[in-house]
């Protein structure tokens, strides 16, 4: 929901053999990367969106772009309820902690009222720890290989099914409530997978 720094850079000093040779010019790349997204830039994807009846994930990497999301919905791009998508963690964004996740969540709460659904995504080793806070405060969680590939310290995860096993089951420790996948489409107001094109 808008443009920051997205430095992995800091990679680079934590391994020292990589399995392909792109691999560390990528990761030097992003010394001098910002991940580009203009509120014009904005206004295309989420016409796009409207127009082919998609409901858009709102990822939030700072607290400026929650305040982007209001901006969008005032000026009528998207429409209630938005699903806000926490993601805490990369280097030029704000980072994972309880009080940052409270400050996001604490925000979008007087931006939006009831009118949101959120996950929260913390990169890296706070995803299950984070994740089961959020879980605690209402939001829902997103877990998986793309943001960490640790099933604990030392513990490689094999596939996302280990993640997710894994935060079920945390969740379920916890008697939180795990939602179906057509519970989750309800709740989002999704059109269905029996609407779509593929």
């Amino acid at each position: 929901m808008g443009s920051f720094n997205f430095g992995i850079f800091p990679l680079l000093e934590r391994y020292s053999k990589f399995k392909f040779d792109w691999e560390p010019g990528y990761l030097e790349m992003t010394r001098d990367f910002v991940f580009m997204n203009t509120f014009k830039s904005m206004e295309v994807f989420f016409k796009t969106f409207r127009d082919h009846g998609t409901k858009p994930e709102m990822e939030c990497y700072d607290m400026g772009h929650i305040y982007n999301v209001a901006f969008m919905a005032e000026k009528g791009f998207i429409e209630k309820p938005f699903f806000l998508q926490l993601i805490m963690g990369i280097l030029g964004a704000i980072q994972p902690s309880v009080e940052n996740l409270l400050h996001m969540k604490k925000t979008a709460d007087s931006l939006f009222g009831d009118d949101y659904i959120w996950s929260v995504l913390p990169v890296g080793r706070h995803q299950f720890s984070l994740g089961i806070v959020a879980a605690v405060m209402g939001g829902n969680v997103r877990v998986g290989m793309e943001d960490n590939l640790y099933l604990g310290k030392g513990v490689k995860v094999k596939s996302n099914q280990e993640s997710v096993q894994k935060i079920r089951g945390m969740m379920e420790a916890l008697s939180l409530e795990i939602g179906t996948p057509d519970e989750v489409r309800k709740m989002l107001k999704l059109k269905g997978k029996n609407q779509t094109k593929f």
